[in-house]
């Protein structure tokens, strides 16, 4: 390790001023140079201080929980920004992660369902990657996807669905990271002590890195509750606030304040809240379930009890983020609440045709609830004040070419 001549300069002054005649004196001496040698930082490791990503979190936010194998830097962060919109990612060249995950959609994609390369639909409706840094579990139902790093494989290199279509072609995108020489020096300054900087394994952590950065904590509710801008809110949001918060409408039962969701983690939490609700979706089929192909937890348990359960998405830039449900089949805020209000959806026709506020497996919290054209009003201002403007335009988490 380097030391700098301005130091060893000092230590000369010193010595020329200080005659050291013990024998134990000396050793001392010698043991502090030895110390300093090894904790005095040298110009590398300041480079590393400047480069410790800074996260920017309002006072009553938690810190999110980030490996250890993959700390957060700023050049590490800006090289998931430029791979998260990187076309040839995907097999034809024409699809980003950025495709599915638009920042004027919230980081959803405003499809039912998505579509991979081929044009094959995708199972499930994208889900927000807004505050993903809080999130436990990655996917609808599969309660193992509690691995960012080794989720963001899938999209990627999956041969079933096929989304971005790079299964079998890992060699041909480090040629053309090790090609590009912003790339290549991206990588070299995100992984000083990895041998072999353009890796698989370290271009899904860079991905990883950015896609924790996209953190949404300033919608007019946050100024209204907790920077007490009581005029962030209008009336009409301050009643659906209550309404939202109170025990016959039990809103808050599954989307607890502040993620909105009650499946969340963060650094000051021992261990990870996870949840899975079956809400009156469905109620199709000989066994008055849900349709295998959407049976949610069920599809990894086995357990009859975890038929058509998915997990809370977060209602943060909820106004942004639809259609809704797992299967993107609810177009609007205002059938949400219709649907909850009447304590499971009622489908009068089609192969999905059956009564969901008469699903046995139902979460108790579904109920049902009156609901006015005026409260329904006030809940939908309420749920629109989540939205965070200042995250969906953050000139930081948009492409950067």
């Amino acid at each position: 390790m380097r030391i700098s001549s301005r130091f060893f300069c000092s230590l000369n002054r010193i010595s020329s001023l200080v005659k050291i005649k013990s024998r134990g004196a000396r050793f001392i001496c010698c043991l502090l140079l030895f110390f300093i040698t090894i904790v005095l930082p040298t110009n590398s490791y300041s480079t590393d201080l400047n480069n410790i990503y800074n996260w920017n979190l309002p006072y009553w936010a938690p810190y999110p929980k980030i490996p250890s194998e993959n700390k957060m830097l700023k050049s590490k962060v800006y090289l998931g920004r430029n791979l998260f919109y990187e076309k040839r990612l995907s097999g034809t060249g024409t699809m980003s992660c950025g495709s599915c995950h638009k920042p004027e959609k919230g980081f959803g994609d405003g499809s039912d369902i998505s579509s991979g390369i081929s044009g094959q639909r995708l199972l499930h409706n994208t889900p927000t990657l807004g505050n993903i840094a809080y999130i436990p579990i990655f996917t609808w139902s599969n309660p193992r996807s509690t691995n960012l790093e080794e989720h963001i494989l899938l999209p990627l290199f999956k041969e079933e669905p096929v989304e971005m279509g790079m299964a079998k072609k890992k060699q041909k995108i480090i040629k053309f990271l090790v090609r590009d020489g912003e790339y290549k020096d991206l990588f070299n300054q995100s992984f000083p002590d990895s041998k072999d900087k353009v890796t698989i394994k370290n271009m899904v952590k860079a991905l990883a890195a950015f896609v924790r950065t996209l953190i949404s904590f300033n919608s007019p509710y946050d100024n209204f509750r907790f920077n007490k801008k009581y005029d962030a809110l209008s009336e009409g949001a301050k009643r659906g606030e209550k309404l939202f918060f109170s025990e016959p409408f039990n809103c808050f039962q599954c989307h607890q304040a502040p993620f909105f969701t009650d499946n969340y983690t963060h650094q000051s939490l021992p261990f990870n809240e996870i949840a899975y609700h079956n809400t009156g979706l469905y109620n199709s089929g000989s066994n008055k379930k849900y349709e295998v192909r959407h049976a949610g937890l069920y599809q990894y348990t086995g357990r009859p009890n975890d038929f058509g359960k998915f997990r809370t998405p977060t209602l943060r830039n909820i106004e942004l983020t639809g259609p809704y449900m797992h299967d993107g089949s609810v177009e609007t805020l205002g059938e949400v609440l219709d649907i909850y209000a009447r304590g499971g959806r009622l489908v009068k026709e089609g192969p999905h045709a059956g009564d969901g506020a008469n699903n046995i497996l139902k979460s108790k919290y579904v109920r049902g609830f009156n609901l006015s054209k005026g409260d329904k009003q006030d809940l939908i201002e309420f749920l629109k004040s989540l939205t965070d403007y200042t995250f969906i335009n953050n000139t930081q988490f948009s492409d950067p070419s």
